[in-house]
This record gives structure tokens, C-alpha cells and sequence, in this order.
């Protein structure tokens, strides 16, 4: 693999995908909306700036592209549809030009609880409703794909070394969190193992627990 694209690359999670895919000596095409602020990580990056809707300009963006990680999001707003439109609505065309393109292997980073109706997140416009909608087409897509699942994100990155992941199938964990660093790594171990393909992979991370990799969870 040679090449990714990275759609929501503006993003907290996104611009940390960016960064570690680089350090793996990988290329990047950051994919951002056209009034996205880009943060320093980006700098140097291949920066294409679209709507996630139009079909045709993320095909074309997607030309060359090994893979596509998905790490857009809606973000807390007024706008109770933003949900809908960014997890659910604008995942169809990114699958879409993804087959257009050639481009088979798609990773899309999702949430945990993702599906459920009764939860408190979707007093924020059905949130996790959209989300496992969003899922459910990638998943019919007969794209080669996996859903990671983290917990609450986290800005923090001290002691990373010290964070043991903890890896779970669909609807297994409840609650706590994971440093965004350590999401992003872990969907760039995903286009690297393909024991992940068509796999749900639910994460969260603490302090102390047994360290353990993508790899070896699946294989066990």
C-alpha cells in the first residue's frame, strides 16, 4: 500500500490519521471541506478540498488511492440534521466513488453504541442512529471494510506507552475511552491486516492493561 486518502483529514481524529500514515511512509491525500481551517499537521499533506457529497470530485480525489479511511464526523451544533447529513447521508457518495475510483479497501471510524436508539447521545440529532446507518451501507457495499468502533475520544497524548488497547467484537463495550493517536493507529493497522475485512472492531484503551495489537486480537 502506497497511497491512502483521508476523508474529515481537518478533523481531530482525521489530522491524526494524516500524521501517523505519514510516519508509516505512506502518501496522503487529506480530503477537507472547502471552509475547513487546516491544523499545522497538515502542512505538506496533498489537500483536496470538496464536499463529501459530490460524488464526482471524490472519485476523481480518490485516483491512485490504495484505501480510504472515513474519519468524518458530525460536530456539536445547532443544526440537529448534521448527524444525518455528515454519518449517514455523505458516507453513500464516499462508498460510491470509492467503487468508481477502483479503490476496494475502506476503513470508516464510527463510535461505540453505534445502532442504538436508546442512549444519550442521540439527544444530539439521533447521533449514533445515523452512524450505524451509515455502517450498515458500508458494510453492504461489497467494498473489503472495517468499522472501528472507539470510545470517547481523547485529546491527550501523554503516556501512550502505558495505554493498552482493549479490543472487543460489536456491542460489547458500554463506555470508556481512547486517545484519538491510538484510534488512528489502529485503523492504519487495519488496511495492514486482513483479518479485519468485513469486521466490526470495537476500542478503548486504559492505563495498565495488557498490551496487545489488532493482529494478535483477531488471530486469537
Amino acid at each position: 500500500m502506497q497511497r491512502i486518502a483521508v476523508s474529515g483529514a481537518s478533523g481531530k481524529t482525521g489530522w491524526r490519521i494524516v500524521d501517523e500514515a505519514r510516519r508509516r511512509g505512506l502518501a496522503v491525500t487529506a480530503l477537507v471541506r472547502p471552509t475547513s481551517t487546516l491544523p499545522p499537521e497538515l502542512e505538506g499533506a496533498d489537500v483536496v478540498r470538496l464536499q463529501l457529497t459530490d460524488e464526482a470530485a471524490v472519485t476523481a480525489a480518490l485516483q491512485d488511492c490504495d484505501a480510504l479511511v472515513i474519519a468524518t464526523g458530525a460536530r456539536p451544533s445547532i443544526d440537529l440534521l448534521g448527524p444525518l447529513k455528515v454519518d449517514a447521508l455523505a458516507i453513500r457518495p464516499q462508498i460510491a466513488a470509492a467503487k468508481a475510483a477502483g479503490v476496494r479497501r475502506v476503513v470508516l471510524v464510527s463510535s461505540l453504541c453505534s445502532g442504538r436508539w436508546l442512549h444519550p447521545l442521540n439527544l444530539f440529532g439521533l447521533i449514533l442512529v445515523w452512524k450505524g446507518l451509515g455502517e450498515r451501507w458500508l458494510g453492504e457495499s461489497g467494498l473489503e471494510w472495517t468499522v472501528v468502533r472507539p470510545g470517547g475520544l481523547k485529546e491527550s497524548e501523554e503516556n501512550l506507552e502505558q495505554e493498552g488497547l482493549v479490543f472487543s467484537g460489536p456491542g460489547e463495550q458500554e463506555s470508556d475511552s481512547i486517545p484519538r493517536r491510538l484510534v488512528a493507529r489502529v485503523c492504519l493497522d487495519a488496511l495492514d491486516t486482513p483479518a479485519s475485512i468485513g469486521r466490526i472492531v470495537e476500542i478503548t484503551s486504559r492505563q495498565g492493561a495488557a498490551a496487545t495489537s489488532l493482529a494478535a486480537w483477531l488471530g486469537a
